[in-house]
């Protein structure tokens, strides 16, 4: 005999007349397979959702980083533009305030070649 069956049968033979031979034990409750396979699908999806919502965050601000990027290549050439404009504008007035140019004689055209 097992000690809970030989437990059992002490119990019932002391239990006479108006006595309470039934004892209640408290059961560990555990969830069974398919409540499992609830639980475990129900969680797939909440970090499917986290997954989804962070890559939809991620996604916005590439939109943006995207948008500032065009901007700065667009500024970045108009800036080129610019440095071109004035090297060049620059140089007309250093040619023209310049010594060599100041004592260079304009010349008239003196003839033409005709066929």
């Amino acid at each position: 005999m097992t000690y809970s069956s030989s437990l059992a049968l002490s119990r019932s033979q002391f239990a006479g007349s108006g006595r309470n031979s039934v004892s209640f034990q408290a059961r560990a409750r555990a969830f069974g397979p398919i409540s499992n396979t609830i639980i475990l699908i129900v969680l797939a999806c909440l970090l499917g959702l986290l997954y989804l919502t962070q890559v939809t965050k991620t996604n916005a601000f590439g939109y943006t980083i995207n948008g500032l990027q065009e901007q700065q290549t667009a500024l970045q050439s108009t800036n080129a533009d610019l440095e071109v404009d004035s090297a060049r504008l620059q140089s007309l007035d250093r040619t023209a305030n310049s010594g060599v140019a100041s004592s260079m004689v304009a010349v008239a055209p003196t003839g033409s070649v005709s066929r």
